[in-house]
């Protein structure tokens, strides 16, 4: 696990054999690739490409990463984390929509477009018809890298228009969600992003497998999964017993599975704290259980140091992830390594790419979906059996630091990224 390519055969799909779709996307079909070696501004290269080689010799080249809204609180951390081991490339977010948070990227962000009245036409024209305006950004690398599978559906005119060639990350819901697929720009462009994209990177096995379904051929993906920074030696175990719950709440990190559980904890006479961190639509859920049962602490999104040592402080991440009704499902949680790397064993759902991650009874915890008396047993199993969760604290840290490490994935994700312009 964690090498570029590892697990790249995956079954493909007749989707594969699609002819790109017509919709007008703007510039040219990115026939031209452009290398380092042979860098100009003749015709549709990317801006400031003939700067490109001088640059080289001085500083990390900019490349273009696209993610529609930049600066979402849950996915900073693990998006960051992507780009943290690059020597020779450095990102600059672009997008049409900026969020305050993106500050945390610690990297330079342009919003599609420019402000104003006219950059908000501009970005119309962009989603509706391809249509990409100038970009203030430049000197630039000829690739650009896509998060998610409609943020490479929404980049496709851009890295057509200046040549560049496309990288994809697929993360997960993006491709596993039914709703995704039904009648949106994702799914109208989305045979031109295969027939277009030199590669698409997965976070987990489970994200390749559906990939697949959804039509890109094994020769085209690899998987990588993001990995997280470790520190030199894993925190002191915590003294007070406490679960810890961190994410969206939505369906799919299963809500209502924690609910039952905690309340089937509490009927066993079992008081340990739960922690909740994040929000999202089912808070109302866990605000009832809260009131009910007690014990529950809402605490809203955290900056991700304040997450790290909540995770030092606990006895486990609950990680209790089903297959949302819509089709939703995760990737590899970025909680799941980041609980890791503090020393704190993960209890959750023995499916997708947590099983990738979590070694049963050595580093974690792993339980049915959607079985609340089972979690529930795990998690007084863990809080009853200090030395347990001792050894599984340490086997955890010790095997994300050496499967999962932060800089090593990046490292790898950006030799991908130079295989395109070298």
């Amino acid at each position: 696990m964690g090498e570029a390519g590892r697990r790249g055969n995956r079954p493909t799909s007749p989707l594969s054999a699609r002819r790109p779709n017509r919709e007008r996307l703007g510039g040219r079909t990115g026939n031209g690739v452009l290398r380092r070696s042979a860098l100009s501004t003749r015709g549709n290269a990317a801006p400031g490409a003939s700067r490109i080689a001088n640059a080289a010799a001085h500083c990390r080249l900019p490349f273009l990463v696209y993610r529609d809204r930049i600066g979402a609180p849950s996915e900073l951390a693990f998006l960051r984390r992507q780009y943290v081991g690059f020597t020779r490339l450095q990102p600059v977010w672009i997008g049409r929509h900026i969020m305050p948070q993106a500050a945390a990227l610690h990297a330079p962000v342009e919003q599609l477009g420019g402000p104003g009245p006219t950059g908000w036409l501009r970005r119309e024209a962009f989603v509706r018809l391809g249509l990409v305006p100038p970009l203030r950004s430049g000197p630039l690398a000829p690739v650009l890298h896509a998060q998610f599978a409609r943020g490479a559906a929404l980049a496709l005119p851009l890295a057509r228009r200046f040549g560049m060639r496309m990288l994809v990350t697929l993360h997960g819901g993006d491709v596993s969600k039914r709703r995704n697929w039904r009648g949106t720009l994702q799914a109208r462009r989305w045979p031109a992003v295969v027939a277009t994209a030199s590669r698409f990177v997965c976070v987990s096995a489970a994200v390749a497998e559906i990939a697949a379904r959804h039509g890109v051929p094994p020769h085209k993906m690899t998987v990588l999964p993001i990995g997280v920074e470790v520190p030199d030696a894993p925190p002191p175990p915590p003294v007070t017993p406490a679960h810890l719950f961190a994410g969206r709440f939505v369906a799919k990190k299963g809500i209502d599975v924690l609910d039952a559980a905690v309340r089937r904890l509490r009927a066993m006479g079992d008081a340990t704290p739960v922690v909740c961190i994040g929000d999202g639509p089912l808070r109302p859920v866990l605000e009832r259980l809260s009131r009910e049962a007690g014990g529950v602490e809402l605490t809203g999104w955290l900056p991700p140091e304040a997450v790290q040592a909540r995770m030092a402080q606990a006895w486990s991440l609950l990680v209790p992830s089903v297959v949302a009704a819509d089709g939703d499902a995760e990737g590899l949680p970025s909680v799941i390594p980041e609980a890791m790397a503090q020393g704190c064993p993960v209890i959750g759902s023995n499916q997708g790419g947590i099983t990738e991650a979590v070694d049963h009874e050595r580093c974690g915890l792993l339980v049915p979906p959607a079985d609340a008396e089972l979690l529930a047993e795990a998690m007084h199993r863990l809080v009853s059996n200090p030395e347990l969760r001792r050894t599984l604290a340490n086997a955890a840290f010790h095997h994300v630091r050496e499967t999962l490490n932060a800089r090593t994935q990046s490292a790898a994700l950006e030799q991908l990224l130079l295989q395109e312009i070298t």
